[in-house]
């Protein structure tokens, strides 16, 4: 069948991208060997401390709950779990110690995530320095796999927590989220276990992960929430109808994950992008099938365009427009590449005028998405 005009012009855009976008990388990691290099760095060297002077940071929580954070986090997931490949831990351990240098703080990973393999990696490659940043991790799910269901069970996650204590190699855990909300146990009492697992020192702070308003409401009244973490990106708008609204009511910090939509919102996934049904959620997701993919891609035109003006890449746009949504939102990238951590954490550079942020989100607002988020267990194991 012949092409129309409308589909060639999308397929080169998209061609087009892809090759600014590796040209872009080359240049950040260029320029990320030259800084190394005039500092007297080497690049494969263990950090010993943090150099914040360049760091800019967020407050999630309020009051004793507040936990100080860096403006972007790094999701770890990636590194070992859920994209189709995994990546010589080597290198993720190298990518690990070289993110507090950029001045990231914040590292979340999960018990799920392998199960606990995700954790070992994280607490491998930051152990020198554990006690500068903030590790997040979470509980929830019968032996760590959410193909077998929920368990928040007061004994589960004190099980849970002595597990991950030894996989991060470390004596605390700074935030501790319930993975997805367990129906069959009372909010208040796994609010009142992590209570007491903080009295005893074994956690800090206290999150949830794809809580609505009742459970936030019901855990908080317990132990004060810090930080709500739940999807939230250019496609998966659904937490400004309530949850953030939540959060602000009652200064609870939100950490949006998948913020650039498991890299949809980057441009590197197109119709033709294959995933390995072995270790790849999103080739089961409705909006990375292909026609959905090219349904949304005026997105990332709008972005593009925006971008292209002020020297942002779409990744960039993106993050930058969550970042300036509230202040108390601390995105989460996730990433296995040095060029594309420093990139995300660039986003955090850019400003908006008034005029900016309202243009850039009307145009956003004029894009109406295809596809679920999630189907089947996943679906419904969110928003509870």
């Amino acid at each position: 069948m012949e092409k129309n005009s409308e589909t060639l012009i999308q397929e080169k855009s998209r061609r087009n991208f892809i090759k600014v976008g590796a040209t872009l990388s080359a240049a950040i990691l260029g320029a990320n060997a030259i800084v190394n290099s005039a500092q007297g760095q080497n690049p494969d060297e263990k950090s010993g401390t943090l150099d914040r002077n360049t760091s800019k940071s967020r407050t999630l929580g309020s009051g004793k709950n507040a936990l100080e954070v860096s403006a972007l986090g790094l999701g770890c997931m990636g590194m070992t779990y859920h994209r189709s490949f995994i990546p010589d831990p080597k290198a993720m351990i190298s990518l690990l110690r070289k993110a507090p240098d950029l001045g990231v703080t914040f590292f979340d990973t999960a018990e799920a995530y392998g199960p606990i393999t995700n954790e070992k990696l994280v607490g491998e490659a930051l152990e020198p320095i554990r006690k500068e940043l903030i590790i997040a991790t979470k509980f929830g799910f019968k032996e760590g796999r959410p193909s077998l269901g929920l368990d928040s069970k007061p004994e589960r996650i004190r099980q849970v927590v002595e597990n991950s204590l030894k996989s991060l190699r470390t004596d605390y855990i700074d935030l501790l989220y319930q993975h997805r909300v367990d129906p069959n146990v009372p909010m208040e009492d796994v609010a009142g276990t992590v209570k007491d697992l903080i009295r005893e020192g074994k956690v800090k702070y206290f999150g949830l992960s794809e809580a609505g308003e009742g459970n936030i409401r019901k855990a908080h009244a317990i132990q004060p929430v810090t930080a709500l973490q739940s999807e939230y990106s250019l496609v998966t708008r659904q937490p400004e109808n309530d949850v953030i609204k939540v959060c602000e009511e009652l200064k609870i910090g939100f950490v949006p994950y998948s913020p650039i939509s498991r890299g949809l919102i980057s441009g590197y996934i197109n119709e033709r992008t294959k995933y390995n049904p072995d270790n790849d959620n999103r080739g089961s997701l409705p909006r990375y099938q292909p026609d959905a993919i090219i349904a949304n891609w005026p997105l990332i035109d709008i972005l593009k365009e925006f971008g292209d003006q002020r020297g942002l890449t779409v990744a960039q746009v993106a993050l930058a427009w969550l970042l300036a949504q509230k202040p108390f939102i601390v995105p989460i990238p996730g990433t296995t590449k040095l060029a594309h951590l420093q990139e995300n954490i660039w986003s955090a550079d850019f400003e908006f005028t008034e005029a900016e942020l309202k243009k850039l989100t009307a145009d956003l607002n004029n894009v109406k998405i295809v596809g679920d988020r999630y189907t089947g267990q996943s679906a419904e194991q969110t928003r509870k």
